[in-house]
């Protein structure tokens, strides 16, 4: 995919971003989204294991270089034990910020100050290199398609996810029901079992963001 060298979880909160409007959609499962996607990284680079439904850390002293994952990393390994699902939810905004911190670091993002209700600091952030994310979207959308042929194992798991959280970014509604996630799980080879409860997890997220909006 376009800039290979982006995380899974910083790629899947790009393809969130609105670019007409340069605003996030789906706010209220995005943390669980990002989660889900590092978990699922950290898998397939061989550094998270499934112990009997547990997220295990295979070394204790392992790094990747990415601040993000090393971050989550470290978070399990100071937690007591907890299974994936569990993991998608459990801080889920810490690594949302972090990536937010990357990806503005990296020039994807741009930081605003403002203040809230007039007197709190708080920061927002703007799209500040839309026609990359518009790319990374087509390209999703194009394995959300169908267009799986040579696809990797990572850009499988990217397509499963995106399906799972349902961003309006990608497919119109009416082609949702469309999306072969179990496909693109079966393509991710030996993390598939795991990538299967984050993907339900992910579900589960927009199905109460859904619930709590029409309340």
């Amino acid at each position: 995919m376009t800039d290979g060298s982006l995380s899974l979880p910083a790629r899947l909160y790009l393809l969130a971003w609105d670019t007409s409007k340069s605003e996030v959609t789906g706010t209220a499962q995005v943390p669980q989204l990002v989660r889900a996607g590092a978990l699922t990284e950290l898998a397939q680079r061989g550094l998270l294991l499934d112990d009997d439904g547990i997220a295990t850390p295979v070394d204790m002293d392992a790094e990747t270089g990415d601040p993000v994952l090393d971050g989550l990393l470290e978070l399990v390994r100071e937690s007591r034990p907890h299974r994936w699902r569990g993991w998608v939810t459990l801080h889920s905004r810490f690594t949302l910020d972090a990536v937010r911190e990357q990806l503005t670091a990296g020039g994807y993002l741009r930081a605003r100050k403002k203040r809230a209700l007039g007197l709190f600091p708080t920061v927002d952030h703007d799209l500040a290199r839309p026609a990359v994310v518009e790319a990374l979207q087509e390209e999703a959308r194009e394995i959300l398609r169908g267009q799986t042929a040579g696809l990797s194992a990572r850009d499988a798991a990217l397509g499963a996810l995106a399906a799972a959280a349902d961003l309006r970014t990608l497919l119109p509604r009416k082609d949702r029901h469309d999306v072969h996630v179990e496909e693109l799980i079966d393509r991710t080879g030996p993390v598939a079992p795991v990538l299967r409860k984050l993907v339900q997890e992910v579900r589960g997220a927009v199905t109460a963001a859904t619930v709590a909006t029409r309340a």
